[in-house]
């Protein structure tokens, strides 16, 4: 029955492995939120009038990367200004130039305004030239469809996104470039092109010529392009350059090796039910031997008890005509004796009944001597050293000093961040001594709720598994401005306040965790370990 279960869990688990996953939307909205429309504005007589407009995309919270010919108007007009118009709320503000490379079409606007921008991760692995991408940009037809006036255009709209697919590298002009098919049109110059999961595999720069029925194909500046420009220019890139891969898909990939672990377990626990049942049997064995020797010995014992009443009653009898003589007195007492001793001796066998008592009295015999058995940790003396040493163990229980190292294989990492994390963990649910974590249920984790960034991180910390596990929600405008309205309904106790306020805290911080998507944008999962 085990073996057919365990077959059973793996059909299962190769159908999981086998189920395709796709990136989610979600991935694409939350890089849309850090594209900006770039506006050339004109000044007549106090009013501002748009001259041209294009796209860009933060790569800091104050600086943007753009085409080069989307601002080539105000690089060569300086009476011309360049405006900056976010995305997801907040106010248009005017922005400078502060790179300019006509070479590869790429240019760097510094805001003059504080933005806090969300930042767009560029693909690190610049040997990709092929796989489904996504355009987002302003393409002006797209206004003029709407009947956009002056004032729309300097309002937060939110860019087009298209869907395409790369079709390979092409070399143009003096400079690297990408094909792709993902619709773009005037407007659309300077925004990026993403993939699946939301990072910049290119600049969208120029659409190629076609007539009649030819396929359509657009330009993008590669990335080989684009963080030489950066780096060149002082700009420290958020990069990453590992495979994309969906939330789905590792959740896919979680499930598959849970199913490895519950078939691991199940064989481990039907390898540990058959040692249990040799073990009884062993002990049965034992006890029966027992008895048939007890047995035997007491038959053997009855059997010459009645030799010896046999004897003595022989005895006895030859003497039976000297009634008074003592001798026959004493062998009549002996034949007595030995004929009773050898009835009690009969009786007194243990029946087979006995063989299950006696199994569970070896049983807890052997449970017995394994805990009493010596477990390699040799006790110090009593006395001063003795002491340090108990101390030294309540501390390393009370709080345990770990480094924790990332395992890239179970997580989703966009931001490129993978630093190895110390962590001190106490069992009252303090981290690093300084911060309290909340309890729901037998679950320990923090929200964290920044100002100046949109996006909320839930920490969780599995003691038992020693996993520490960061999940990052990218969110909108709206619900950021939410979560950080739920946060500042409660204040979060200091480590060391009680069972009672941990709990207090897990359910204060679930008014934030009901305002995020069932998905996180990124995933990671530390393994952690005490340190030396």
């Amino acid at each position: 029955m085990i073996h057919h279960a365990i077959r059973l869990c793996l059909l299962a688990l190769l159908a999981a492995l086998a189920a395709p996953a796709h990136a989610d939307p979600a991935d694409i909205d939350a890089a849309a939120r850090g594209v900006v429309r770039i506006v050339i504005i004109e000044e007549e007589d106090g009013e501002l009038y748009p001259v041209a407009h294009g796209t860009g995309f933060a790569v800091t919270p104050e600086r943007i990367v753009t085409n080069a010919h989307v601002v080539g108007p105000a690089q060569a007009d300086r009476n011309l200004s360049i405006g900056i118009v976010p995305s997801d709320g907040g106010n248009a503000i005017y922005g400078r130039l502060a790179a300019y490379s006509p070479r590869n079409d790429l240019a760097l606007i510094a805001t003059t305004t504080a933005m806090n921008l969300p930042v767009l991760t560029i693909a690190g692995n610049s040997g990709t030239d092929s796989g489904d991408i996504t355009a987002v940009g302003y393409p002006m037809n797209v206004d003029r469809a709407q009947g956009l006036t002056i004032r729309d255009i300097f309002t937060a709209q939110p860019p087009v996104k298209s869907r395409g697919y790369l079709s390979g590298r092409r070399p143009s002009r003096e400079f690297d470039t990408l094909l792709h098919t993902a619709p773009i049109g005037q407007g659309s110059s300077g925004g990026p092109l993403l993939d699946d999961c939301g990072r910049v595999v290119g600049v969208n720069s120029f659409g190629a010529e076609s007539g009649g029925a030819d396929a359509e194909f657009y330009f993008a500046v590669s990335t080989r392009e684009l963080l030489p420009f950066l780096i060149a220019n002082g700009i420290t890139a958020q990069v990453n350059g590992l495979p994309c891969r969906s939330i789905a898909e590792l959740d896919a990939q979680e499930r598959a090796r849970a199913e490895q672990e519950r078939i691991a377990s199940m064989r481990q626990q039907e390898a540990d039910r058959m040692e249990e049942l040799q073990r009884i049997d062993r002990s049965r064995r034992s006890a029966e031997l027992a008895i048939i020797s007890e047995r035997d010995n007491r038959m053997m014992l009855s059997l010459l008890l009645i030799i010896t009443a046999l004897a003595a009653g022989g005895a006895a009898y030859q003497l039976r005509g000297d009634k008074e003589s003592l001798k026959m007195k004493i062998a009549l007492a002996v034949a007595g004796a030995a004929l009773m001793a050898a009835l009690i001796a009969w009786l007194a066998r243990p029946g087979f009944e006995e063989v299950d008592d006696r199994a569970s009295s070896i049983l807890g015999e052997q449970a017995r001597e394994a805990e009493e058995a010596p477990t390699g940790v040799i006790t110090p003396p009593d006395g001063e050293e003795g002491q340090e040493g108990q101390e030294g163990q309540e501390n390393q229980t009370a709080a345990s000093e770990m480094i924790c190292i990332v395992n890239v294989d179970r997580s989703r990492i966009t931001s490129g961040k993978t630093d190895d994390i110390p962590l001190t963990w106490n069992d009252s649910g303090c981290v690093n001594s300084r911060t309290q974590y909340g309890l729901s249920g037998d679950k320990w984790f923090r929200v964290f709720v920044p100002q100046t960034e949109a996006a909320v991180s839930v920490s969780t910390y599995d003691p038992e598994k020693r996993e520490y596990q960061v999940e990052r929600f990218l969110l909108g405008h709206e619900d950021m401005a939410a979560a950080r309205a739920a946060r500042a309904e409660y204040e979060a106790p200091e480590c060391g306040m009680g069972p009672e306020a941990a709990s207090a805290l897990g359910e204060n911080q679930a008014a934030i965790t009901s305002i995020l998507p069932d998905q996180p944008n990124e995933r990671l999962i530390y393994n952690c370990s005490e340190t030396p």
